[in-house]
């Protein structure tokens, strides 16, 4: 695996300007921040001169991909087995369009090497590295571009991962998953690779997938929220280290929003607006302050007003219902937009700017979209 640590974003322009543009910052050794070069940035800097980014996805291979209101998806970074779907496995440091369809929706590049993503008439497509079947297609041959999975047209909702597994929501409320599973972050009980989508169990009630290093983490319509996999740092948050190859419920709340999965760490925001960690805090991607792992949910800070968080590697980034943008965590590389490379254990806002939406987050790099 290629170390990478970027974060994206896009962000929009104050009223009759140009809207929704993509900022991006951190490590960059693969062209994967957009930006025409190979250098690391400490501070967001903008990607080209494009406008309409929806939601941007970074690997910590440092692959990027991002869809436009417009319907069309675009790739740059690391090429390594055809991830961006170009055709080729060429790395570029410039977005390029893959294609020339207009009917893409938010993509999922993972840590696996692989992409997916689900067009606006439910259809699935995937490419990259298939090893251990990420790709979903039944085999582990690898697919430089879009490949449509089954002819099924009910998809609905996709995880990111930061490895090999992935899961994903149909209309239907059903969950699947594929890919990865030697610590059975599949869910379906065994820890048997699969290189086609699986049902988790026969609900119809699963609505928020997320996925992090080797486990997975769903929020159903009822605001319950449920882990599985490995749990080695308690990243389950079910107040103990055992792993778990079935979904788990998390206490017994019932305001569980958006959850998100790191590196053996986890986040989720609840209805309410308070946002909770749990797991690994190694280098305080926890954000409570210090670097003391916790193997059950504990909030950061008191405030009410967290809308969106993403985990990376080590780090997190979250957009506050104000549009401001915040990080936290490991920093080594720039990847956390403070201008230098301290790491903070604490929630720290990045500039002053309050049009933050859509973060992404993955290894030591992030982007994130304006509105």
């Amino acid at each position: 695996m290629f170390a990478s640590r970027n974060f994206l974003f896009a962000k929009s322009a104050a009223a009759g300007g140009a809207t929704n543009k993509l900022f991006s910052w951190g490590y960059n050794g693969f062209g994967g921040l957009g930006l025409g070069n190979t250098t690391n940035y400490s501070s967001p800097k903008q990607v080209g001169a494009l406008i309409n980014w929806a939601y941007p996805s970074i690997s910590s291979t440092n692959t990027t991909l991002c869809n436009k209101t417009d319907g069309t998806l675009w790739a740059w970074g690391n090429g390594i087995s055809g991830v961006l779907g170009l055709g080729n496995t060429t790395s570029i440091s410039s977005p390029v369009q893959v294609g020339s369809l207009a009917t893409w929706g938010k993509p999922t590049v993972t840590g696996g090497n692989s992409s997916l993503c689900i067009k606006t008439d439910g259809t699935l497509w995937s490419w990259g590295d298939s090893y251990y079947g990420t790709t979903a297609q039944g085999n582990t041959i690898n697919l430089s571009s879009p490949v449509q999975v089954g002819s099924l047209t009910n998809w609905s909702k996709l995880s990111q991962s930061t490895f090999y597994t992935i899961l994903g929501v149909k209309t239907t409320g059903t969950l699947f998953a594929w890919g990865g599973n030697y610590f059975g972050q599949i869910g379906d009980g065994t820890t048997t690779v699969r290189s086609s989508p699986v049902q988790v169990g026969a609900l119809t009630t699963w609505a928020n997938p997320a996925v992090g290093r080797v486990h997975s983490l769903c929020v159903k319509t009822d605001g319950t929220l449920w882990t599985w996999g490995r749990n080695n740092h308690g990243q389950l948050g079910l107040g103990d280290t055992t792993n778990r190859s079935s979904p788990v419920q998390v206490g017994a709340l019932t305001n569980w929003s958006k959850p998100t999965g790191g590196t053996y760490f986890s986040a989720c925001v609840k209805t309410d607006g308070t946002l909770w960690t749990w797991g690994r805090n190694n280098q305080g991607q926890l954000g409570l302050g210090n670097t003391t792992n916790y193997s059950s949910p504990k909030q950061v800070g008191a405030l009410t007003t967290w809308s969106y968080a993403k985990c990376g590697e080590t780090t997190m980034a979250a957009v506050k219902t104000t549009g401001e943008l915040w990080t936290w965590g490991a920093n080594n590389l720039g990847q956390l937009g403070q201008g230098d490379t301290v790491n903070r254990s604490s929630p720290v806002q990045v500039g002053s700017l309050n049009n933050w939406e859509n973060p992404a987050a993955a290894g030591n790099a992030m982007l994130c979209s304006t509105t």
